[in-house]
């Protein structure tokens, strides 16, 4: 724990940071709108229902589902702190418009017409009376709101939005206990004191008479102006960030290789490069990298051709890179690079034990023992054209259950424990090794190659043509061994994953790819 702790304690400061960036920004916009819109509806009560109406549904909508509905949003959608911070502000506006409301309209009618018979404006009754009487209740909406976002701002990575979930998914991928209360702890922390603070502020205005109005009028003002301007600021540097964007998607090998990408364009030229690595998925970095969002991410041909061109699978690594590589550029104006050397197809995994137990080598042999089997695959898997439809139909497996659906960082911890049987990962994966797994032979060859490409958007190659140029660099340099390396030395050993790649790179001899000069192993 000490090794990890100094390891590690840059990032978890930094990640930290993050965190409290997306709940600060995210409560400064909930509070700027959700509290007058609270006042609004105690003088408007015919749009009371309507507007709790509205704010309780976005309430019960699963947080991992607003997320991903943001992506396709316009304007405040997409990836990154943006689409986060717009989420999390759209958790927080129910306790702060309903504790508003409630605070205000719970206030004895006979204390505002006894305001009213005094010659007190409307203006003057809110400010003088109402509110003060009604800020301990609007506080602890505030503080309900604050505490629900810090625990939702950890589904932000998911989005590239940063902040401490950054290692809870990190930890989930890489079968890491440490990582996940790296994220987790933090996090809990974080909301405990942000509950005591504002609890603290409920107290301290328990005084009573001109003092208490004056202090809840100064906070409440204070709250509604420091919000706006703290959020106007923010977004505003958010979305001129010129930074180049790298992604990846959310498992180690795609973690290792975007960090890579990343780590390659700052060395050779000088631009400034931001990460938005454990994207949730294949779709999510598409979509990313054709609007631009992304300046690009490592794909694989077989998943391009059949999830994102929608074409059935071939066999000929060839045919699949020349067909991915014309249709990106003609339908999406993306470039296809070459491949960066090695394959990493579907690995259809059982446990040694049941190996050894059957005598089982090849996929064709398992058909006859799924029926007591239980398989466990990721989401993508379940649903693309190269997946388990397929593989089923190919290899006659009927399973008594239907396969669980997981996520990909699940899987192998899913196997060992023996919730599942068979699952479905990648050839590369260094957990293979570490949890002594046994890959089954495709002997029917159903699974397409899955050359590693970098994949961007050519928009920004045009605008820095030295990416281009160190991305060349790259092609054909990493085996399916290097990678598998890689990935142990980050789900094996717990190194970092940047003083992995770093290591990498600064032990490769990288010349041209039509080099015959061979490359130094690290």
């Amino acid at each position: 724990m000490p090794d990890f702790l100094i390891r590690y304690a840059p990032e978890i400061g930094l990640r930290t940071l993050e965190h409290l960036l997306l709940v600060g920004v995210a409560m400064s916009i909930a509070i700027a709108i959700g509290i007058p819109l609270g006042i609004l509806i105690t003088r408007r009560p015919n749009l009371a229902k309507p507007v709790l109406a509205v704010a309780n549904t976005l309430q019960t909508i699963p947080s991992l589902a607003l997320f991903g509905f943001l992506i396709s949003v316009p304007f405040l959608g997409g990836i990154g702190k943006v689409p986060a911070i717009v989420a999390l502000a759209l958790y927080a506006l129910l306790p702060l418009i309903r504790n508003t409301y409630v605070g205000i309209t719970s206030i004895a009618p006979s204390i505002q017409e006894t305001a009213r018979a005094m010659g007190m404006t409307e203006r003057q009754v809110l400010l003088r009376v109402e509110l003060p009487l009604a800020m301990g209740v609007i506080l602890a909406g505030v503080r309900i709101a604050t505490v629900i976002c810090v625990g939702i701002a950890t589904i932000a990575a998911a989005i590239g939005g940063g902040g401490l979930g950054v290692f809870i998914f990190r930890g989930i991928a890489t079968v890491n206990n440490q990582l996940i209360l790296a994220g987790a702890v933090p996090s809990a922390i974080l909301a405990l004191i942000a509950d005591w603070f504002i609890g603290y502020l409920e107290k301290s205005l328990t005084q009573t008479g001109r003092k208490k109005n004056k202090k809840s009028i100064l906070l409440i003002t204070g709250l509604i102006l420091g919000s706006t301007g703290l959020s106007i600021l923010v977004l505003s540097q958010t979305l001129g960030n010129t930074a180049i964007v790298i992604g990846s998607k959310n498992f180690t090998e795609q973690v290792i290789l975007g960090e890579m990408l990343a780590q390659q364009i700052e060395r050779k030229t000088g631009l400034k490069v931001e990460r938005q690595l454990n994207l949730g998925g294949t779709g999510i970095c598409h979509e990313a990298v054709k609007s631009g969002q992304l300046a690009g991410y490592v794909e694989y041909t077989g998943t391009a051709l059949t999830t994102i061109l929608k074409q059935p699978p071939l066999s000929d690594a060839k045919i699949v890179f020349q067909k991915v590589k014309q249709a990106y550029l003609e339908q999406f104006n993306l470039a296809v690079f070459p491949s960066l050397g090695f394959n990493n197809t579907f690995a259809i995994i059982i446990r040694s034990e049941d190996a050894q137990k059957y005598h089982l080598t090849k996929l064709s042999q398992v058909g006859q023992y799924t029926p007591q089997w239980q398989a466990g695959f990721g989401y993508e898997f379940l649903n693309r054209e190269d997946g388990f439809s397929g593989l089923a139909k190919t290899y006659n497996l009927k399973f008594a259950q239907p396969p669980q659906a997981m996520d990909l960082g699940l899987i192998y911890r899913a196997l060992e424990e023996k919730q599942v049987d068979l699952v479905a990962g990648n050839s590369t994966d260094g957990l293979i090794k570490i949890l002594n797994l046994v890959i089954l032979d495709d002997d029917k060859h159903y699974f397409p190659p899955y050359e590693a490409v970098p994949i961007f958007n050519q928009k920004t190659l045009d605008k820095y043509p030295k990416i281009r140029v160190a991305i060349d660099e790259l092609a054909g340099k990493i085996s399916a061994q290097d990678m598998q390396t890689l990935n142990y030395q980050v789900d094996g050993l717990g190194r970092p994953v940047a003083e992995v790649v770093n290591m990498f790179l600064k032990t490769r001899t990288f010349k041209s790819p039509k080099s015959n000069i061979s490359l130094r192993t690290f």
